[in-house]
């Protein structure tokens, strides 16, 4: 068991339970599944570079992603219907709560003037998106194999109704929230 995980299950379910008065640890809210996505546009005139990010992808997740395609045409960006476009990794379970330990302690304390994440980009519905812009935050991504220096977003998926239990969820787990008013710059 992560030790994320295993926080989640002695600290944070006690705590929210007493902060927002839930009768049963059921209602708690839990995270469902973490989405990774690195768009490659530049992969319309070098088709290697899909390659490159779906190792770096693996790499950093362990988990093997799929490549996203175009769904129409765009003639002023030369974009054909079903080129490949992206990749994506859909986290869930153990390789979930791996990632966001990873993610909250190891990559986001790299980020050079990093001042906190913003706690204002919930989508009003319990669930958090951030972007970063580069992949050689995290430590298994070997600098000198490294084609292209890519952004990703990762959208972090709640059980949470409001953006409020959503934030102290994350916020208990570790997510390192800047304080509000504080000036913020983007991992």
């Amino acid at each position: 068991m992560a030790e994320l995980e295993d926080r989640y299950r002695t600290r944070v379910v006690p705590e929210l339970m007493r902060r927002f008065q839930y009768r049963n640890p059921l209602e708690v809210p839990r995270l469902v599944k973490v989405v990774v996505n690195m768009g490659v546009g530049d992969a319309i005139q070098n088709p290697r570079l899909i390659d490159a990010a779906v190792r770096e992808l693996a790499d950093i997740t362990g988990q093997r992603p799929v490549v996203t395609r175009a769904k129409k045409s765009i003639a002023a960006f030369k974009v054909r219907t079903g080129m490949a476009i992206g990749v994506k990794v859909t986290l869930r379970r153990q390789r979930m709560w791996d990632f966001l330990e990873k993610l909250f302690f190891v990559a986001l304390p790299r980020v050079r003037d990093f001042r906190g994440l913003d706690p204002d980009s919930f989508d009003g519905r319990g669930n958090y998106s951030l972007g970063l812009r580069e992949q050689l935050i995290f430590p298994e991504v070997d600098y000198d194999r490294v084609e292209k220096i890519r952004g990703m977003d990762v959208t972090i998926v709640t059980t949470a109704r409001t953006d409020e239990e959503a934030r102290e969820l994350l916020r208990l787990l570790g997510a390192p929230f800047a304080e509000v008013g504080e000036g913020r710059r983007s991992a």
